[in-house]
C-alpha cells in the first residue's frame, strides 16, 4: 500500500453509530457522556470522512467487532484492511484486490498455486469476472432481469426452482424478501456462493442490498459493486462509492425502516434477543453531514485478513489463524 502512495490512518473503535455494514454491534456505555457507544462493525464511514477532508488515498488495518455467530469462518472480532481512493471506481479495486492477494501468496508460499483442504486453487491472472445475474441464471435457469417488476413472480420462480434443495427457513426467507433484488441475493447465497472455488469477482449487485454503493452507470437497479470469492468464501467486498448525500440519506432511511419492520416482526413472535434482526439501527447524521460538504468520486474495498491467512496457510478454521479466538466456556 505504501508503494502505491496510500496513507495508513487510524479511526475510532468506539463510535456513536454502528455503520458501514449490516451487522449486530457490541454496545457499551460511556459514563461521563451518559450515552451508549458501539464497537465498530466497519471502518468504512470514518475512512470516507478522510476523503472528504482531502486525504485521497487512505487505508486502515484494524480490528472489527460483530456480535454475531461463531463458526469456522466467523469470529466476533477479526482483522480487515479497508482501502479508499479518490477519483477511481470499482474496476480499479478489482485490480488492487488481485495485486494484494497475489503479492501475499508469493510472499508466503512463493507460488500462485495453492492446495486448500484438498482443492487446487490457481491465483494466476486473469481471475473470473461474472455478474450476479449471470451466475444465478447459469445455476438455476432463472433470469431475474425478466422479473424485476414482478415481486410475486420472482418469489414463485425462486421457490419452484430451488424447493428441493432449500431448508424450510430458506424458503421462508425468500417469502419475506421485500424486493426482487433481495430474492436474487438470497438465491445467489444459497446456490452459487459455495460453488465459487477458483478466484471469482461477482459484480453488479442489486441496489436494494448495497446501500453504500454507487448506482451502475449502465444498468438500472444495479450498483457498481463486487465481492471476491475463493473456495466458496467471500474474501473482499468493494464498490464505487455513493457520494450523493440526498440519495445516501434516502437509502439509509429505507434500510432502517426495513430493519425496524423485521425487528418488530421478530419481537411479536417472541424472538427478541435471539435473532440478529432484533438490534437497533440508527442514522449516522455526522457521516451524512460530511457527504454534504462534498466527497470526491471514489472507490473503496474491505478485505478480510484472517480469511486470507486461512487460504494461504491451508487452515480449515478461522480459529487456527487467530491467537486468542472467542471460544465457548469450558
Amino acid at each position: 500500500m505504501e508503494e502505491l502512495a496510500f496513507i495508513e490512518v487510524e479511526t475510532p473503535v468506539l463510535q456513536g453509530a454502528a455503520g458501514g455494514a449490516e451487522a449486530r454491534p457490541f454496545i457499551t456505555y460511556h459514563n461521563s457522556l451518559g450515552r451508549n457507544l458501539y464497537l465498530r462493525i466497519a471502518t468504512e464511514l470514518h475512512l470516507k470522512r478522510m476523503l472528504v477532508g482531502g486525504f485521497e488515498k487512505v487505508y486502515e488495518i484494524g480490528r472489527i467487532f460483530r456480535n454475531e455467530g461463531i463458526s469456522t469462518r466467523h469470529n466476533p472480532e477479526f482483522t480487515s484492511i479497508e482501502v479508499y481512493e479518490a477519483y477511481t471506481d470499482y474496476e480499479s479495486m478489482i485490480n488492487l484486490a488481485e495485486e494484494l492477494v497475489i503479492r501475499c501468496a508469493l510472499a508466503v508460499n512463493g507460488k500462485l498455486s495453492l492446495d486448500y483442504q484438498g482443492t487446487q486453487i490457481s491465483l494466476e491472472r486473469p481471475w473470473r469476472r461474472e455478474s450476479m445475474h449471470d451466475l444465478v441464471k447459469e445455476a438455476t435457469g432463472i433470469d431475474f432481469r425478466d422479473l424485476q417488476h414482478d415481486l410475486q413472480a420472482a418469489k414463485k420462480a425462486a421457490i419452484d426452482a430451488l424447493s428441493a434443495s432449500l431448508e424450510k427457513q430458506d424458503i421462508q426467507d425468500i417469502e419475506d424478501c421485500p424486493s426482487v433484488g433481495h430474492i436474487l441475493n438470497k438465491v445467489f447465497e444459497n446456490t452459487v456462493e459455495k460453488t465459487l472455488l477458483q478466484p471469482t469477482f461477482v459484480t453488479d449487485y442489486p441496489l436494494e442490498v448495497s446501500p453504500l454503493a454507487k448506482p451502475h452507470r449502465r444498468h438500472a437497479k444495479l450498483t457498481e459493486r463486487f465481492e471476491l470469492f475463493i473456495c466458496g468464501r467471500e474474501l473482499a467486498n468493494a464498490f464505487s462509492e455513493l457520494t450523493d448525500p440526498i440519495d445516501q440519506r434516502t437509502r439509509f432511511e429505507a434500510q432502517i425502516k426495513q430493519h425496524n419492520e423485521a425487528r418488530m416482526a421478530s419481537n411479536s413472535d417472541g424472538k427478541e434477543g435471539q435473532d440478529d434482526g432484533t438490534y437497533e439501527v440508527t442514522l449516522d447524521e455526522d457521516f451524512l453531514t460530511a457527504l454534504e460538504y462534498g466527497m470526491p468520486p471514489a472507490a473503496g474495498m474491505g478485505l478480510g485478513i484472517d480469511r486470507l491467512v486461512m487460504l494461504l496457510t491451508d487452515s480449515p478454521s478461522i480459529r487456527d489463524v487467530i491467537a486468542f479466538p472467542v471460544l465457548k466456556s469450558q
